[in-house]
Parts: structure tokens; sequence; C-alpha cells
């Protein structure tokens, strides 16, 4: 999403950077069990930058990528960090990355025109191959997401009024522009916000896209590799800083929805929502009641949802919710049960729980 692009990375950029405090020493923090024992997170590297690009493999293999063309990778669980950003990439924008193990990633870089691009490694950072870089002026892609090793999308905000859909088959290397037809019309003033990496996700066969900035907010379904979608709208708000932001999903069935409006981070009044039906159909829940730019699922009950004001646990699904942490993140990812989050400061943090 173009200039909410620059409008959310201001925002966060004043987040809170303070270590974590209890949750009841702030009003305003949701905390309906506050007799259960909380997660945590556990800084693993602070500095400069923001890293909203985050892709966890398990325990011990994670990637961040963020401004100036920065891309980290540790392979021991973030006591060290290498720093395997492509060359001559400073003036890159990631906002995403995609990771199947140590040595094969895909990074988004974001903005219009020719500042969108995908890039690849297959030897952990050594060697990049610019494998797409987007020549049509009306594209801004936001996200990615892989279906498995080989097979993966990226999406694009409306062109010609409609959400475009890139695709690839082996793993990154190229990318073909899926036909329009078969994606829905776009409401006016509709795109995907690149925030966290997570406006595009897989699951088993089924991918999912988040909107904002229309009349309504909306979740997009494709089961045939992206090649046809449809839409379910959602009762997240909806403004030109506003939309569902993330998505997560267990299993194609159950999956959560976080947003709000980063232009307004400290309240995000009916900012969530669930679907048991593999998003056919969404149920409004309060959600954080802050603005959220990530989520996870850490199992089939416990979701985790991050942004500039803190961190939230949900151990049903995503209906109710409970702070655990003040600092701010942008994203946040699971593998394996091993948690993960990013964000603004360099901060990087694995989930104790």
């Amino acid at each position: 999403m173009r200039l909410r692009n620059v409008l959310a990375a201001t925002a966060v950029a004043a987040g809170v950077l303070s270590a974590a405090v209890p949750a009841a020493a702030h009003p305003g923090a949701q905390s309906r069990h506050p007799a259960q024992h909380q997660p945590s997170w556990r800084m693993v590297h602070t500095g400069g930058g923001q890293f909203r690009g985050l892709a966890a493999v398990n325990s011990r293999v994670a990637w961040v990528a963020g401004v100036g063309g920065v891309v980290l990778r540790t392979t021991d669980g973030g006591r060290d960090w290498q720093t395997v950003s492509p060359p001559n990439a400073a003036d890159l924008e990631f906002r995403d990355i995609e990771a199947t193990d140590a040595y094969h990633a895909v990074a988004l870089s974001i903005g219009p025109g020719e500042a969108s691009r995908i890039l690849v490694t297959d030897d952990g950072g050594a060697h990049w191959t610019t494998a797409f870089r987007n020549t049509d002026p009306n594209a801004f892609y936001d996200c990615t997401a892989f279906y498995d090793r080989w097979h993966g999308l990226a999406m694009s905000d409306p062109v010609d009024g409609r959400f475009r859909i890139l695709s690839t088959a082996d793993g990154g290397h190229h990318w073909r522009v899926l036909p329009a037809a078969g994606m829905p019309p776009a409401q006016s003033g509709e795109a995907g916000f690149a925030a966290s990496g997570t406006c595009l996700v897989t699951i088993g066969r089924a991918a999912f896209l988040a909107s904002g900035g229309g009349a309504v907010s909306r979740v997009y379904r494709s089961d045939d590799l992206g090649r046809h979608w449809r839409y379910a709208g959602t009762s997240v708000p909806s403004s030109a800083s506003a939309g569902i932001f993330s998505l997560a999903f267990h299993d194609p069935r159950h999956g959560v929805a976080v947003g709000g409006d980063f232009a307004n981070p400290d309240a995000a009044p009916n900012g969530a929502a669930v679907t048991a039906d593999g998003g056919r159909s969404w149920t409004g829940v309060d959600g954080p009641g802050q603005y959220r730019s990530g989520a996870a699922f850490v199992d089939r009950r416990t979701v985790l949802a991050v942004g500039p004001t803190g961190s939230d646990v949900s151990t049903d699904g995503g209906r109710s919710w409970t702070r655990f942490d003040d600092g701010s993140f942008d994203a946040v990812q699971c593998a394996h049960r091993s948690c993960w989050a990013s964000g603004v400061g360099g901060r990087i943090a694995v989930l104790d729980r």
C-alpha cells in the first residue's frame, strides 16, 4: 500500500521500545485471564533499523529483513546473527522474507514501480539473485507466501481495479503474473498493508489475502494456487489507514484476522475477527483492543498478536485476548511451536512459555 506504508513506518517508529511490564500496570490492556501463566519475550537482538520481514524456520533458524536492504540470519537460536544482505540493496526496503531452511530464502522489497522486487538466495545469503523486478508503475507489491519449498505467490495492490497476483513454481527464481480474470473487482481505495509480510498467507492448498482501505475490510481465498479467488467481508473497520493487517491460520478452516488503524494505534475497537469455516464468514471479536500488525498460531488454540503498543495472547483461538508485553514489534511467526518477533529498533525476540 503506497502512502500507507510511509505513514505506517512513521507510526511504528514512534512506538514504545520499553521492556516488558505486567499488563496489570496498563489499564488499557486486555486482561481477561489474569491468573493464567503468561508467555514472555526474550530479546536476542537490538540495534538500528526496522525488521518487518520475518521468517521463523524452527527453534534455531530464523531470518529477518528490513530497511536499508538489511537481511540477518541466525542458525543458533538467536545467539549470533550474520549479516547476509544482498549487495547494492541499501535503497531497498524489505517488508517480507520467506525461508524454508538456513539456506533458501525469498525477500520482497516494497515501493512503487521498480522498488518492488523479489530476491532469492540458495546459499544462506552468500549470493542473491533478483528474480523479479516490477516494471508496472501502477503496481505495488505488499506480501509473499509459499505453499512449500517450490510454490508461492506474491500480491500487489489493485492494478486496473483488481489485486495482482504473481506465481512461482521453482522456489522463487521465476515469477509470472496470473490472469486478472480470476480475481474479483476491488473496492475503491482497497489495498493491502505491507506491515508484517502476513497480508498474504497459505495453509495447505489454501491461500488467503487481507485488505483494508475500502468500504469494507475483506479476506480473499484461493484454492487453486492463486488462479481464482472469492472474498468475504469482515467487521474490522476499514479506512485509508485501517483494515486487516495480518492473517493467521491453524488449518484451512480456523483462522484469525487482526488489524486496526495505524494512525490511531492506541484504540482498535472490533479490530479482530475469527473464522471456523475457511473464511466463508468471519465473526468480529473485541480483539487486543489496539492496532496489531502481526499474528501467528502457536498451536491449535494459542494465538499471538503484536504491534507498536504491545503483544497479546489468546488461548481460545482468537476470541479473547490478554496483554503480556508492552514492547513494540511489527511481525511475529511461529514454526514447530517456536515463536519469533521482530520490529523497530532492530528488536528481535523469541518466546519463552
